[in-house]
C-alpha cells in the first residue's frame, strides 16, 4: 500500500510538473544563464548567451539561434523567447543558444551583409558565415555540460540566412537546420529587389536603421533622428529620386551604398546569392515560409527547390503557410487583415511540423516515416494540403488571356489588332495600398484592390463568376505583350481573388472584396538579362515574361479571377523614371510619363499562366 502511494505522488508530482504552464518563473527555476565570448579560428570573439537546463540527470540537445538583431538581454535577465516561443522546447530540456553574429552589438570584428560563402577556405583568416557557425559549435560541445553531441540551428528572416550557414559548415555534430523566410538572394527577390526593382520603403526603412556603423561592441546604441514624420507615401514621393536618399544616409551606410554602385546583378550580386550554394547539405532541413510574406516569401521557395535539386539526398521538409513574415512564430494566426484561415495555423505549424522535426534529429524521439514531406495552406478554400515535392506533378498550366473590354478568359483572343493602354506618370504613381501609413502593413498582400481598379492607371481584367472551384497550385507565370512611349517602365501584375456580391451576410464589408492573392513587379529593363539591361525601343511591341512567387489558392465557385496591370507600386516599389538611365545615381528631372499598351491580340496574346491542380 506504502509503495502504491508513493508510486501515486511520483507520478502526480511529474505530471503536474510536466503540464505546468512555462512562463517566466519556471524558466528560471528549470535553466540557468551564462555569457561567454567564444573565440574564432581567426581570434575574433563572438558574444554568445548559453541557457543550460538544471537537471542533470540526462544528456541535452543544443539548439542555436545566431542574429545580428541582438542577442539580448544582456546581463542575468533571461531571454522572453524561452518562455513565449519555447516552451515546449524548455519541457524537453533543449539547451539554448543565442549569438551576436561577427561585428554586431556585443561581438568582435566586422560585420558583412550575407557576407559570402567560401567553399574553399584554405587559410585561418579565410571566415565566412559557415566557419563561425563551426568553430561555435566545437567550443560548445567542449564547453556546455550535459549536451548530447546532437545540435540544431534555427533562424527566421536574416537569422535564417545564418541557419542555412550554419547547414552548409559541415560540422558532424549540426543534424538539423530550420531556416524561415531565409534571405537568400537581395537582388532576384527578397527584401530589397523583386526581378531588379528596388523597395524602396524596406530597404530605406531598414538600413537607415539596422545598416549604421558599430566600430566598437556595444549593448546599447543611441538612435537616430527620425527621417520622417507623415505618412510614408508622402515623404517617398516628397524625397523624389533615389540619389537623395541617398544624400540623406551620407556615406555611413555601406551595403546601402554598394548597392547603389551595382545596380545590375553582377558578380558582386551573384557572390551573395546563397542559393547557389545547396550542394552535399549533411543535416536535415526544415524550410519554413508564409505565401503573404512580402520580404522573404522568395526565400522559401527559393531555397526549397535549391536543395532538392542541388542535394537530392538531403532529408528535407517543406511548410508554407497563409503567413505574413514571420507570422508562424506567434500564438495565433487565423487571420490576415480582413481574409480569414478559419483556424489557428501558428499552432499547428508549431505543434505538428517544427517541435517533432527538432525533436526527432536531436533527441531520437518520434517516426518521420510519419511526416507528409511537403505540406501547404490553401487559401480560400482554408485547407492543409500534402504533397510529395512542389511544385505538385499533378499541375496543368493553364492559360488566362487578357482580353477586350477588360475580360479574362481560358480561350486565346481573335481580335486581329486590340490592345488596352495606360499612361503611367511618376508623379502620381499607384499605391500598394489606400492606407494612410507610416510604415508598412503586413496585410497589404491580401488587401482589397477595389481602390486600385477606379484608378485610369490600372487595368483591369476579371473572368465571369466561375462554375466550379479552381484550385492553382505551384509556379505563375506572367507573359505580357507590350509596347512603351519612352525607354523602359515597370510592370506590377497582381492576381486577385474577387469575392461575389452577397459574399458577407453579417455586414457586408467583403461583399465584392477584390483579395490580393498574389503579386509582383519585373523592371522592365530586366526583361531579356538581368545582367545586361535593354532599353526599350519606343512604341514597338516587345514580350515581358516573368515568374511571380507561387501560389497556393482556390478560387471558389461563384467567385471570379482578376488580374491587375500597372506600372507603379509606391512606396513598396522604387518609381522607374522609365528612361533608360541609371536609376539609382539619376535626379528628379529624369521622371517622365510613359504610354503603355497591353495586347491581346492573336499574334500578340498577353496571358497569365496557372497552375490548375488536378484532383
Amino acid at each position: 500500500m506504502k509503495r502504491t502511494c508513493l508510486l501515486i505522488i511520483i507520478l502526480f508530482t511529474f505530471f503536474t510538473g510536466y503540464s505546468q504552464p512555462i512562463d517566466a518563473d519556471w524558466v528560471k527555476a528549470n535553466y540557468t544563464k551564462r555569457e561567454v565570448m567564444i573565440p574564432m579560428r581567426d581570434g575574433i570573439k563572438l558574444f554568445t548567451a548559453v541557457y543550460e537546463p538544471v537537471n542533470k540527470s540526462e544528456k541535452h540537445p543544443v539548439l542555436i539561434t545566431r542574429t545580428p538583431y541582438k542577442a539580448a538581454p544582456y546581463g542575468t535577465t533571461f531571454s522572453s523567447v524561452l518562455w513565449e516561443s519555447y516552451g515546449d522546447y524548455c519541457k524537453e530540456g533543449y539547451i539554448f543558444v543565442f549569438q551576436d553574429v561577427r561585428g554586431k552589438w556585443m561581438s568582435e570584428g566586422t560585420f558583412m551583409d550575407v557576407r559570402p560563402f567560401n567553399l574553399n577556405k584554405k587559410k585561418k583568416t579565410d571566415i565566412d558565415e559557415a566557419s563561425d557557425t563551426y568553430d561555435t559549435v566545437e567550443w560548445l560541445l567542449k564547453h556546455t555540460k550535459n549536451n548530447n553531441g546532437n545540435v540544431g540551428v534555427s533562424g527566421c528572416s536574416y537569422p535564417g540566412f545564418y541557419a542555412l550557414m550554419g547547414g552548409l559548415s559541415n560540422h558532424p555534430a549540426i543534424r538539423a537546420i530550420c531556416p524561415q523566410a531565409p534571405v537568400t538572394d537581395w537582388f532576384m527577390g527578397d527584401d530589397f529587389h523583386h526581378n531588379g526593382a528596388f523597395l524602396l520603403a524596406d530597404a530605406f526603412n531598414f538600413h537607415s536603421s539596422q545598416g549604421r556603423p558599430r566600430p566598437v561592441p556595444v549593448s546599447t546604441r543611441q538612435e537616430g533622428a527620425p527621417f520622417y514624420q507623415t505618412d510614408e507615401y508622402s515623404f517617398f514621393l516628397k524625397t523624389g529620386a533615389i540619389i537623395n536618399f541617398s544624400a540623406l544616409l551620407g556615406d555611413s551606410i555601406a551595403f546601402w551604398n554598394k548597392m547603389m554602385a551595382h545596380p545590375d546583378y553582377d558578380a558582386w550580386w551573384k557572390a551573395r546569392n546563397v542559393l547557389a550554394n545547396c550542394y552535399h547539405v549533411q543535416p536535415a532541413v526544415l524550410v519554413v515560409g508564409g505565401f503573404f510574406d512580402a520580404e522573404d516569401c522568395y526565400g522559401s521557395l527559393g531555397l526549397y527547390k535549391a536543395i532538392n535539386k542541388q542535394s537530392p539526398d538531403t532529408k528535407l521538409r517543406f511548410i508554407m503557410g497563409p503567413w505574413s513574415h514571420g507570422a508562424w512564430n506567434s500564438n495565433d494566426v487565423s487571420s490576415l487583415g480582413d481574409i480569414s484561415f478559419g483556424m489557428n495555423t501558428a499552432a499547428y505549424y508549431s505543434k505538428e511540423v517544427e517541435v517533432p522535426f527538432f525533436n526527432y534529429y536531436l533527441k531520437g524521439k518520434g517516426n518521420p516515416d510519419d511526416w507528409k514531406k511537403v505540406i501547404m495552406f490553401f487559401s480560400g478554400e482554408n485547407k492543409w494540403k500534402s504533397f510529395t515535392e512542389w511544385p505538385p506533378k499533378k499541375v496543368e498550366m493553364t492559360p488566362l488571356y487578357l482580353g477586350e473590354k477588360g475580360k479574362l478568359e481560358f480561350t486565346a483572343p481573335e481580335a486581329i489588332a486590340s490592345f488596352s493602354q495606360y499612361v503611367s506618370d511618376p508623379s502620381h504613381p499607384v499605391p500598394y495600398t489606400d492606407k494612410i501609413l507610416r510604415y508598412r502593413s503586413a496585410d497589404f498582400m491580401t488587401g482589397d484592390q477595389r481602390f486600385a481598379s477606379r484608378r485610369t492607371d490600372v487595368l483591369t481584367y476579371q473572368t465571369e463568376p466561375l462554375s466550379v472551384d479552381m484550385t492553382l497550385g505551384g509556379e505563375l507565370l506572367a507573359d505580357l505583350k507590350v509596347s512603351i512611349s519612352t525607354t523602359d517602365a515597370d510592370f506590377v501584375v497582381k492576381l486577385i481573388d474577387v469575392f461575389p456580391d452577397d459574399a458577407d451576410n453579417t455586414g457586408g464589408m467583403m461583399n465584392g472584396y477584390q483579395m490580393l492573392v498574389r503579386g509582383d513587379v519585373m523592371r522592365g529593363r530586366y526583361r531579356k538579362s538581368f545582367e545586361m539591361p535593354e532599353a526599350f525601343i519606343p512604341n514597338q511591341q516587345t514580350s515581358v515574361s516573368f515568374r511571380l512567387n507561387d501560389i497556393a489558392h482556390t478560387f471558389k465557385k461563384g467567385h471570379r479571377v482578376m488580374v491587375q496591370i500597372q506600372s507603379s507600386w509606391f512606396p513598396y516599389v522604387d518609381r522607374n523614371p522609365q528612361q533608360f538611365v541609371n536609376i539609382y545615381q539619376c535626379s528628379d528631372s529624369y521622371f517622365v510619363k510613359s504610354a503603355i499598351k497591353v495586347f491581346h491580340q492573336q499574334n500578340q496574346a498577353s496571358r497569365i499562366i496557372l497552375p490548375v491542380l488536378s484532383k
